[in-house]
């Protein structure tokens, strides 16, 4: 089963999120503009910005961690723009 690093924006926060699933990609944007408790529950304009996909959970969640630890924007931006 496929797995994906992806990251999404939220314009009313003006903020990015960077996940991991391997869930059905829509399924999961679906969850994060439910109303839920957690960072993107608080608002329910968030669109998919990027994707990438990996063979398997281990490898998209260590892509997502050295994505987080960049703690750039202005590198998340990059990413996005290189597609």
């Amino acid at each position: 089963m496929p797995c994906h690093l992806y990251i999404l924006y939220s314009k009313n926060l003006d903020k990015y999120y960077v996940g991991h699933t391997c869930d059905v990609m829509n399924e999961r944007l679906r969850k994060h503009n439910s109303n839920h408790k957690g960072f993107t529950g608080s608002s329910p304009d968030w669109i998919l910005m990027y994707m990438e996909e990996y063979s398997d959970k281990e490898s998209a969640y260590r892509r997502e961690r050295q994505v987080k630890s960049w703690k750039s924007r202005k590198k998340i931006l990059e990413l996005i723009d290189r597609e």
